[in-house]
């Protein structure tokens, strides 16, 4: 039986996952990490250490792209006239947390493949079809808290997941 309570915290979290910086980064962050897992199908190394210096290289990635998304957002957003200083650029770096949160699926899969918990050959595989799920479930989201009916949200998650996938695909290619 669903209490009042219980109703109103599932809609704060609805409403708060909805939010544009939780959609973008988590969306972001899905294809940072869906473009790196492309990245190492064309490597072909699949021992347990490389696995483990996978994970480390997808959390470095997302790292890297919060903090420079992060900075990239303050300098745009600098007024001409105040000086952010650096507390202001930490704020902004640290509103990018959505990014990186999302690319844990991914690190987590390619690290206990490393530890050995599940077999390391075609993990990458495992974890590009999980953020594709991943950006359905984003796309639908981000629709019905934007109003649309379900058939909708779903048709658009999957064009979303779509979308991503050749986002990761071609950016992928360009490497």
């Amino acid at each position: 039986m669903y209490t009042e309570s219980s109703i109103s915290h599932r809609r704060a979290v609805w409403s708060w996952l909805a939010q544009p910086t939780a959609l973008f980064g988590g969306v972001y962050g899905l294809l940072v990490s869906s473009s790196a897992v492309a990245a190492l199908t064309q490597f072909g190394e699949t021992t347990r250490a490389a696995r483990m210096d996978d994970a480390l290289w997808v959390l470095f990635t997302a790292l890297a792209s919060a903090l420079a998304h992060g900075y990239a957002h303050q300098i745009a957003h600098r007024d001409a006239q105040g000086r952010p200083g650096v507390r202001g650029v930490v704020r902004a770096v640290f509103a990018e947390w959505p990014l990186v949160v999302a690319a844990l699926p991914t690190a987590l899969l390619l690290w206990g493949a490393g530890l050995g918990w599940w077999r390391s050959a075609g993990i990458e595989y495992v974890a590009f079809g999980i953020n594709t799920v991943l950006l359905l479930g984003w796309g639908v989201l981000a629709s019905r808290a934007a109003g649309s009916t379900w058939g909708r949200a779903l048709r658009i998650g999957g064009a979303d997941a779509i979308l991503g996938v050749a986002v990761a695909l071609v950016s992928t290619l360009l490497k």
